[in-house]
């Protein structure tokens, strides 16, 4: 053979090689070949393609490896098993750009199946690998980088420990000065994935200055980068209140709640959750968000929005209202109690009627006024109704059963009170006939209202056991009227008179007969 027909050999064998990775990364773009693929031997074979001589074709298998990995979790474990992850990473420095993205794209989708890939990730090197590649001039590797760190600080405080112990931080920081929108959406989603474990985790990113950068993008016109700005700012307020400061004094408010208006749900679902999570802290912290005139706007958000959008927002008045009495009339001034009750109505997620509940708590408990404004919107009964439901979630009835006494210790609104009585079972009748005990000898107009609506046969006609609290209750309401009255309304009281008029009207006949 001549010299030129030997290199034509192995020029033919480089270009099978890669013709062999070539297919299989198409063939790995679809889910449902996967399986085969791994019956094949396919990823044994790709690894023995990541030491070849020819550059396209070590990038080839290792793209084929994490679009593999990518569709299955089962193929992301055989990956670790073939102790692919150390050869991956370690010559990652010396590689090229497009080599770096798809090994970058490897690391992170092994590691975002489960902690243990993750640990498998960091065992080998990963995480260091991964926040050399943050310093790389091309925004595409950073963006893969700060991918991959997310995907692994995500499960857990220590994983996302190993992330910033690493120095991930200032780097990402920095990251978003970047003039690449893609590359701040996800820096900002990684920051968010690295705040939300711990307190210490959070204090990391807000030492980096991260606050000052994401609060400058709120007023972004890119829809998905403040998504994840407004989770990240999210994720270091729900801390403390100390953090919830810092995120104010960046001026994130009241522009923030300009988003409660945003044409993006998730917008507006995150920038409600970040109202959330630094009203719940405390009463100063919420007084300010009320005085930038967020109480409407979150009023408003809710009667725009629907479904799990709306929990941060109902949860927000919650928060509100349970800090002071004045803070919780701000809610009901706003048209707040409505609001949730429309809510109550609309929603049929157990955990969204829960969290509606707890909030009209959270507003009813204070005062009689307070309750009052819960009564007058008829949430009496629709509470009643939901302890009472075999439907409701152990939760829902929890909640249920704890607003309904809450609001009733404070109520003395007779109206609402009076159609309980028919419906309630004792546990919470108890509460309702202490209320009537407590009003009715103060008040004729309610005493008069109290007869003429039934109350006061319906009171008699309760069984309550001698000496019980209830039956107590009962007998206050009970000298609280002329014995002739209560005699009137007494259960059998109508038998009696009967029988009384058919005595008369034999007296009246004997009368006759001594005439004649």
């Amino acid at each position: 053979m001549t010299h030129r027909e030997i290199v034509q050999v192995f020029e033919q064998y480089q270009k099978s090689r890669l013709m062999f990775a070539q297919t299989v990364a198409n063939l790995a773009t679809r889910a449902h070949n996967t399986e085969a693929l791994h019956q094949a031997g396919v990823i044994p074979m790709l690894r023995s393609l990541m030491s070849d001589p020819v550059p396209s074709i070590q990038h080839q298998a290792v793209l084929t490896l994490g679009r593999l990995a990518e569709n299955s979790d089962r193929l992301a474990e055989a990956v670790v098993k073939e102790d692919i992850l150390p050869q991956l990473v370690k010559p990652l420095a010396s590689q090229n750009r497009l080599y770096k993205r798809a090994a970058v794209f490897l690391l992170r989708v092994v590691a975002k199946h489960s902690p243990e890939l993750s640990e498998a990730v960091v065992a080998c090197g990963g995480v260091d690998a991964l926040v050399l590649c943050l310093e790389e001039f091309d925004p595409g590797v950073k963006e893969a980088a700060a991918w991959a760190l997310g995907s692994i600080a995500r499960h857990n405080a220590s994983l996302s420990q190993s992330v910033v112990e690493a120095g991930a931080a200032p780097l990402l920081n920095i990251c978003l000065l970047e003039p690449e929108m893609a590359l701040k959406r996800i820096t900002a989603s990684t920051l968010s994935d690295i705040c939300k474990h711990t307190p210490e985790l959070a204090q990391t990113v807000v030492d980096s200055g991260a606050i000052t950068h994401l609060a400058k993008m709120i007023l972004s016109q890119d829809a998905k980068l403040k998504r994840q700005v407004f989770s990240a700012l999210s994720q270091i307020s729900k801390h403390s209140a100390s953090m919830a400061q810092l995120v104010i004094e960046a001026e994130v408010f009241p522009a923030a709640l300009i988003s409660l208006k945003d044409p993006d749900e998730y917008v507006r679902k995150n920038a409600a959750t970040l109202t959330r999570e630094v009203v719940r802290h405390s009463p100063e912290l919420s007084q300010l968000i009320v005085s930038y005139g967020g109480l409407s706007k979150v009023v408003d958000f809710l009667g725009e929005s629907h479904g799990q959008t709306r929990l941060p927002g109902i949860m927000t008045l919650g928060f509100i209202a349970a800090h002071s009495e004045s803070l919780a009339m701000a809610v009901i001034q706003c048209k707040g109690v409505p609001q949730l009750a429309l809510c109550l109505s609309e929603e049929s997620e157990q955990h969204m009627k829960a969290a509606t509940v707890w909030s009209v708590g959270q507003i009813g408990q204070h005062t009689t006024e307070h309750a009052k404004a819960v009564a007058t919107a008829n949430l009496l009964p629709k509470l009643l109704e939901l302890y009472m439901d075999a439907g409701s979630s152990e939760d829902l009835k929890a909640k249920s059963e704890k607003t309904l006494k809450k609001i009733l210790l404070k109520c003395t609104y007779i109206p609402a009170l009076e159609p309980l009585l028919y419906e309630a079972p004792s546990n919470i009748l108890e509460h309702v006939v202490c209320q009537f005990s407590k009003v009715l000898p103060h008040d004729s107009k309610a005493r008069r209202l109290f007869v003429t609506s039934g109350g006061l046969k319906k009171i008699q006609e309760i069984d309550a056991e001698p000496g019980s609290t209830l039956k107590e209750y009962i007998d206050t309401i009970k000298r609280c009227f002329p014995e002739e009255i209560v005699r009137y309304y007494s259960p059998g009281y109508s038998e009696v008179l009967m029988q009384q008029l058919e005595s008369y009207q034999t007296d009246v006949k004997h009368v006759e007969d001594e005439t004649f």
